[in-house]
């Protein structure tokens, strides 16, 4: 009997061809047996490379063909690609394949949205059998009590996703843990596989597929100076940051969230964790952007809703600069209107130019005053808005801020947590470098680059206090060590 085994890139054409030819050959003669195995487009080539070092092979296209040597075992025999099979079978049964190219096309095209939903579908089913497993810290803080039903009504990870939530914090709050896990089981999430609470710190993180850090300092600057406090934080990012590397998937991905040193914390569980990717470590700051576009709407006597782009730069929950130069309009009732989609700057809508410069940033304050003492109901949402974005994609063109490791985008110094516009897609972030940002903003990121490079050198215990702003003034673009 001849087994042959046919493996390719699922939208290649020749791939195609070879599949026909030899669905053909199976449905003909009793004694031809095939094997396909199809790969998505994006894995093809690592696959391939696998494969061939494995059998000591030597091809670099698709599809790739061999034949299992059945009654002998073995690794089997190389064939070769598309032409190859075709002389194959065309020497050995007399049948070629007449394909037109334009049929190749549509049939590569059809494997390839065939692959694509049946991974889909394996997924959904992995995602039932396997419930994502989420870790909070500090889970006895009120953010966590608003978030949990956020994560477990399905709107965040997708009504075919359950998940297991694990709520960490210390023996101090255990019964207040207990208390959480009885009253969301009594509520019966369909996706809620399971919630426990756990007090011991070296079980934390377990098979952790999702991290989000609540831990917050209570700031009383009439007892302890600043300082204290960001070694404080540094200490608790020690402890963690190992813990995730030894406890957590690879892949897991951690959210610094609360309403203090959210820029430290992911700054320091990076440093501290050098396995961890920084790429799926991120500062939320989505409670600034909403609260911001929200007063920006009360201005306008708008819904909040068609405010879009407002951007956080900097420290979060410290130093940070509102940016309104790239915010657009959309709905507002002025004397120009448009479809749903049409959209207007907002300088060109508030002619007070006075109460942007004037009222609007000295309202900052009472806006830092009030994201800081909300009833935890804004930075719980904040966060499931940011970790939905992160499996979902964020809207088409919006702009989201959020905090990560600086690469030297926008003339940031290299090795600081910093927030900044991204757009989320395919499960992943990327910088709108694209952006064009004024003289005032590239000044103000100087300033705030400062304020951060400052904090992570009293973590990292290499300076005793803060240096104000321009009195040692810090130009460098390398790396802090």
């Amino acid at each position: 009997m001849a087994k042959l085994v046919l493996a390719g890139r699922a939208n290649c054409p020749y791939y195609a061809k070879a599949e026909l030819l030899a669905d053909y050959l199976q449905a003909n003669l009793p004694d031809f047996r095939v094997h396909k195995i199809t790969q998505h487009p994006d894995r093809w080539e690592q696959w391939l490379r696998d494969l061939c070092e494995m059998n000591g092979w030597q091809h670099r296209q698709s599809p790739i063909i061999w034949r299992e040597l059945l009654d002998r075992g073995g690794k089997g025999l190389l064939l070769g690609g598309v032409n190859d099979f075709l002389e194959y079978a065309q020497h050995y049964y007399g049948i070629t394949s007449m394909m037109l190219s334009e049929e190749m096309l549509d049939i590569a095209e059809e494997n390839l949205q065939a692959l694509v939903e049946t991974e889909k579908e394996e997924e959904e089913i992995r995602n039932l059998t396997n419930p994502l497993q989420i870790w909070i810290t500090s889970a006895s803080a009120p953010i966590c009590y608003q978030l949990i039903p956020l994560l477990a009504n399905g709107e965040v990870f997708g009504m075919t996703t359950e998940i297991s939530i694990h709520l960490l914090d210390t023996d101090e709050f255990k019964n207040d843990l207990c208390g959480i896990v009885m009253e969301v089981e009594d509520m019966a999430f369909p996706l809620l596989r399971s919630i426990s609470e756990h007090t011991e710190i070296n079980k934390a993180f377990l098979q952790a597929d999702i991290i989000i850090v609540l831990d917050d300092i209570l700031l009383k600057r009439e007892v302890q100076s600043l300082e204290n406090y960001i070694r404080k934080v540094s200490e608790i990012c020690y402890v963690y940051a190992p813990l995730i590397e030894k406890n957590a998937k690879k892949e897991v991905r951690v959210i610094s969230a609360g309403k203090t040193f959210v820029n430290l914390k992911a700054m320091m569980i990076i440093t501290y964790g050098p396995s961890i990717n920084p790429e799926n470590v991120i500062a939320v700051a989505t409670s600034w952007e909403t609260a911001a576009k929200a007063m920006l709407a009360r201005k306008l006597n708008m819904n909040a809703a068609g405010v879009k782009d407002v951007i956080v730069w900097g420290n979060i929950t410290g130093c940070h600069y509102i940016d309104l130069s790239h915010t657009k309009i959309y709905g507002c009732d002025s004397a120009v209107w448009g479809p749903a989609n049409f959209s207007r700057p907002l300088m060109n809508l508030i002619y007070d130019s006075e109460w942007i410069h004037s009222e609007f940033l000295s309202a900052r304050s009472s806006l830092r005053s009030r994201v800081c003492h909300c009833a935890a109901m804004l930075p719980a949402h904040a966060v499931a808005t940011v970790l939905r974005y992160w499996f979902h994609g964020s809207p088409s063109g919006e702009i989201v801020s959020v905090g990560i490791l600086s690469e030297g985008q926008f003339c940031i110094p290299e090795g600081i947590v910093f927030s900044m516009p991204v757009r989320f897609q395919n499960g992943s972030w990327e910088v709108m470098t694209e952006l064009e940002i004024n003289e005032t903003t590239q000044e103000a990121l100087e300033r705030l680059s400062h304020d951060l490079i400052q904090e992570k050198l009293i973590a990292l215990k290499k300076i005793k206090e803060m240096h104000p702003y321009g009195r040692d003034k810090i130009t460098t673009k390398k790396k802090l060590h």
